[in-house]
């Protein structure tokens, strides 16, 4: 028997819950929690899956946290609430003896800055606990780990030039909306660039550089440089990387919308006074902004995220590798009624936990997913609903760019 807490009643949360329950040989029991436990009601009734209960917790606070898990002993913790939150959920799973998965890294609430430092300081304490904390578990990161530990136990001697391209080719109908929490996502896109370079990082200013490209069944489209946190740990775990960089797309009236959005000061992340009360006016902005969740109905088109691999192969010949998925927001929506930049990032998650519980993933410690075999990850997925697709020797294109 194994039982499950997933914290977290987005878009992710909703299609890592309907993924679980599919899955009821594995997750036998399954819990849902969070702050507003009404959001839980609604999406276990839209599931209809007699192996799932709701509970509410603040994901702020250890001791609700500590009090949530032993009220219902979990085998695994699904952390997809938000970043901020990592911390108080990995504190109370060493608390209280339960093992950890999330999908982002850490980041400080007063800091638009993310990094692997602070989760991995829990390295030692979750090793003498005799506990696994996977993270970074859902697409990028998560998925576009596997794919580069995948590359490189069967094909590479030596990956030399990694690059990570996501592209969102839908259309949601919009003005401007974000495809998850607006608070992370332009706390995300606002801050300076960074890419590994011959053993450093290259700080850029914010989408100062881009270049068109080419995604599979879409077409060329305009790619920004961002820092992404799995570089970070890709370029630890894989040394013979010399260039590692990360590539997302965005329309021009998106960023014609958040250029206005900074300029009038709307994506700051620090308190302003406002009637007497202290408001932080990003915060504000998320919730006047449209609910990620509620895009799916009139999402249209798809995604392509993968990474794009040259090095020398097993015989040490010149080799170009590119693995990916396309996933169809229509068909995500269907089957769970969310868009599919949820369903990349709830399908990987459910995946992930799913080789924790069949002792495929199970290491004491704290890991990226990228130390784990990426094979019998890849093969869920597939099934899962997320097929991927590779191409050998082809015009990788971002070779050129730079």
């Amino acid at each position: 028997m194994s039982k499950v807490i997933i914290i977290g009643a987005g878009g992710v949360g909703t299609v890592v819950a309907h993924k679980c329950a599919q899955n009821p040989d594995v997750f036998n029991e399954i819990v849902l929690a969070s702050r507003t436990k009404s959001k839980c009601d609604a999406i276990a009734k839209a599931i209809g899956a007699p192996n799932i209960t709701t509970d509410s917790v603040d994901a702020d606070k250890v001791d609700e946290l500590v009090a949530l898990f032993n009220r219902h002993k979990p085998d695994l913790v699904i952390n997809v609430a938000l970043p901020y939150q990592d911390l108080t959920i990995m504190d109370a799973c060493l608390e209280c003896g339960v093992n950890y998965l999330d999908t982002a890294n850490y980041e400080p609430k007063d800091e638009a800055h993310f990094e692997y430092s602070w989760q991995w300081a829990y390295r030692e304490r979750f090793e003498k606990a005799g506990l696994t904390a996977i993270l970074g578990c859902g697409f990028d990161p998560g998925v576009s780990g596997v794919f580069t530990a995948y590359a490189a136990k069967h094909y590479f001697s030596d990956m030399e030039y990694l690059d990570i391209v996501d592209c969102n080719a839908g259309d949601h109908g919009k003005a401007f909306a974000t495809n998850f929490n607006p608070e992370i996502n332009i706390r995300e896109i606002t801050q300076n660039g960074r890419y590994y370079s011959e053993g450093k990082w290259v700080v850029t200013k914010p989408l100062e550089i881009h270049a068109p490209l080419t995604y599979p069944n879409i077409g060329p489209r305009d790619s920004y440089l961002l820092y992404h946190e799995e570089l970070e740990s890709l370029v630890v775990n894989f040394p013979t990387i010399k260039r590692a960089r990360f590539w997302m797309t965005f329309g021009q009236e998106y960023l014609t919308h958040l250029r206005v959005i900074q300029n009038i000061g709307m994506a700051r992340i620090d308190e302003v006074e406002y009637n007497g009360t202290k408001i932080v006016p990003l915060q504000f902005l998320k919730a006047v902004l449209p609910n990620p969740q509620d895009l799916g109905e009139n999402y249209h088109g798809e995604t392509s995220i993968g990474c794009r691999i040259s090095g020398k192969d097993k015989e040490g010949k010149p080799l170009t590798y590119y693995i990916y998925n396309n996933c169809s927001h229509e068909a995500a929506y269907k089957e769970t009624g969310m868009q599919a930049v949820s369903y990349t990032t709830g399908v990987p998650a459910m995946a992930g936990a799913m080789m924790f519980l069949t002792g495929k993933w199970v290491k004491p410690g704290v890991h990226n997913v990228e130390e784990f075999d990426p094979d019998p990850f890849l093969d869920v997925i597939a099934k899962q609903g997320l097929p991927w697709n590779e191409v050998f020797n082809g015009d990788l294109e971002v070779n050129k760019i730079g």
